[in-house]
């Protein structure tokens, strides 16, 4: 069965010959027609300087066709404090169909060629951040794998973003990283209980927060 999607990070651009390996796995998913999907995940102290971190992560920038950075990523790569529209725009290139952009508690933006917007966040009591960011993107490739219209579709890319936003919250929630990924009937039963307490003006909020920016 052949791979639709090839989802990477960055860690294995640091020495070789995991470069080289990480070059032409792209090169051979790319052939066979699978999307490509990068997440930085930045780890700075692995790197020699950030300068160098930079200057590799953005080498195979332009080949992604879905990327997703955290806060601290964007900043990190643009150099610039600001986190808004212009400052994730700046890192658009011709191919990418995706550029998915977490806020920690703040939920996350998306842009695309045609339209862009926000999907917030969900209110958990936080007990663990760890692998949330994964979590989030690992949920949102799982629901476009077989149905890339999401990418083209407004509408269908909320309710996928909303649902990784639940991954993500759920993550953080319970200890540990793998042990704590929900399944996808728990994801759905979290984004349904979540509604009944939202239309219930008599419910206080628990606090906010959806996953480690830097993640």
């Amino acid at each position: 069965m052949m791979a639709k999607v090839f989802h990477y990070g960055s860690i294995s651009l640091i020495t070789e010959p995991c470069r080289s390996a990480h070059l032409k796995a792209m090169e051979v998913a790319k052939e066979a027609g699978a999307l490509l999907s990068y997440d930085p995940n930045l780890r700075e102290p692995l790197w020699p300087s950030p300068e160098e971190a930079r200057k590799q992560i953005m080498s195979i920038w332009d080949k992604a066709e879905i990327i997703k950075v955290s806060d601290v990523e964007l900043e990190f790569l643009t150099e610039n404090k600001k986190i808004d529209d212009e400052s994730a725009m700046s890192l658009w290139h011709p191919n990418l169909k995706l550029l998915l952009v977490t806020l920690g508690e703040d939920g996350c933006r998306y842009y695309t060629k045609k339209f862009h917007g926000a999907v917030q966040t969900f209110n958990v009591n936080a007990v663990d951040t760890t692998g949330a960011g994964d979590s989030f993107i690992g949920a949102f490739l799982s629901k476009i794998v077989d149905d890339q219209s999401v990418l083209e579709e407004e509408k269908k890319l909320r309710k996928v973003l909303r649902f990784a936003n639940a991954c993500g919250a759920i993550t953080t929630t319970k200890k540990g990283a793998i042990p704590a990924l929900p399944s996808d009937s728990e994801a759905l039963s979290f984004i349904k209980d979540n509604v009944k307490r939202s239309n219930n003006p008599f419910k206080s909020p628990k606090l906010r927060f959806l996953y480690c920016s830097s993640c």
